[in-house]
């Protein structure tokens, strides 16, 4: 996803590390794109990324501030000026600043401090989410009120639309660890006969950090070793891109097992600074990463390419081209996002399996979602010859709520 979601193209760092890997099938050597070669960073180049990071984050901070702002002066001008406002005042001040700083130190350590402020910074701007669509809802219904002549207790109005807001924030935090298993059958052309009826997994945006840890991901593995997938695909933001221990937090990997053995695409989040730590950890788990690569799985291919090289049209095509999809054999792309589908539609790709989007997360961003993703933001669907299916995700990203959506694991059968 993008602005609310912290979504975007890599960092350049993250280019440079995995913008260069092997290219082509597991059995075949190495080609190397010429496309991907990337100038070494100079210091311009730090001190650009440096001034667009801070630009970011003050434009975050000045919208927060803004929102808090809104909340606040609704919540006097409809229930009355008391005797707790300066101390309603002074703590949404606190809380208004609290996210960005939460953020900023969730990059650079990984404690339990930093993880308790983390997660009440983040589960605030869930509930400030549905605040502020509160404080909105009721200037709308008091102006509609105002211009029809009907009489209103502000008071009362506020009480119950205040109240309603929190409420979908509880049922959003709810929502959010009440994982869903989604069923969907696939009929890919070609496929061999022992493939018909076999089952795989489909896991995407996991974000482990400091709201999903350890924990959650035994949970998401005991759920699928109890679904007996015979392969298991990982479409990335298996971490949340912040300090972790890469390791430990992925851990739980090891005990899937399936048959055919489990599978992994860098997501935008792995990408933030350099992979390499969450590549080693995904691998020390038992995870194959494909690194822009095929790969043959008892006659079904299984191409894999890193986020950032899917981000830049003429980079992707030049993969594509050098793996050499066979098209009379059935083929799958991982690929963390459901964007240039015309790419993998050219190059004979018979299903791209991708997440990203989180279908919106959170209402009203799940509007915003679809207006950007269109009919690929969630789901099974037809681009061309290319069966896309789009994952809204297990985990969550910022706020650890979802109101609109639900956290799934997808088995898909083929047939």
């Amino acid at each position: 996803m993008s602005s609310f979601y912290g979504d975007g193209v890599a960092s350049s760092s993250a280019q440079q590390n995995i913008s260069l890997p092997h290219v082509g099938s597991s059995s075949s050597s190495s080609a190397s794109v010429e496309d991907a070669a990337k100038p070494a960073k100079t210091a311009e180049d730090s001190s650009g990324l440096g001034r667009r990071i801070f630009g970011f984050v003050a434009v975050i901070q000045i919208i927060l501030f803004l929102g808090h702002w809104f909340v606040y002066e609704t919540w006097v001008g409809f229930l009355g000026v008391s005797n707790a406002d300066s101390v309603i005042a002074l703590t949404l001040s606190v809380l208004s600043v609290s996210f960005v700083v939460a953020s900023l130190l969730a990059h650079r350590f990984y404690n339990s401090a930093v993880r308790v402020l983390y997660r009440v910074a983040a589960t605030w701007l869930g509930f400030l989410n549905f605040f502020f669509l509160a404080a909105g809802l009721n200037w709308l219904i008091y102006l509609v009120c105002r211009v029809a002549g009907v009489p209103l207790n502000r008071g009362l109005l506020a009480a119950l639309v205040f109240g309603f807001a929190a409420f979908a924030g509880i049922v959003g935090i709810v929502n959010a660890r009440s994982i869903r298993v989604k069923r969907i059958t696939v009929k890919l052309p070609n496929l061999p006969a022992s493939w018909r009826g076999r089952i795989a997994a489909l896991i995407s945006d996991v974000h482990l950090g400091h709201v999903n840890g350890a924990g959650f991901m035994r949970r998401i593995v005991s759920k699928v070793r109890s679904l007996q997938p015979d392969v298991v695909f990982l479409t990335g933001d298996l971490y949340d891109g912040t300090k972790v221990d890469a390791d430990r937090v992925a851990a739980p990997l090891k005990d899937l097992s399936p048959t055919f053995g489990s599978y992994f695409v860098t997501g935008n989040h792995e990408e933030f600074s350099d992979p390499t730590k969450f590549l080693d950890g995904v691998s020390r788990a038992g995870v194959r990463v494909l690194s822009n690569e095929r790969v043959s799985i008892d006659g079904l291919q299984v191409v894999g390419v890193h986020f950032s090289c899917t981000t830049r049209t003429g980079l992707f095509q030049s993969i594509l081209d050098s793996i050499q999809v066979d098209e009379t054999r059935p083929s799958i792309l991982l690929s963390h996002a459901p964007h240039a589908l015309e790419v993998a539609e050219r190059a004979g790709i018979a299903l791209q399996l991708s997440g990203h989007t989180h279908r919106g997360q959170v209402f009203p961003f799940t509007w915003f979602t679809k207006r950007i993703f269109g009919a690929y933001t969630y789901g099974l669907q037809r681009f061309g010859r290319l069966n896309v299916y789009t994952t809204s995700g297990v985990g969550t990203w910022g706020p650890p709520l979802r109101l609109g959506t639900s956290p799934e694991i997808v088995l898909i059968e083929f047939a």
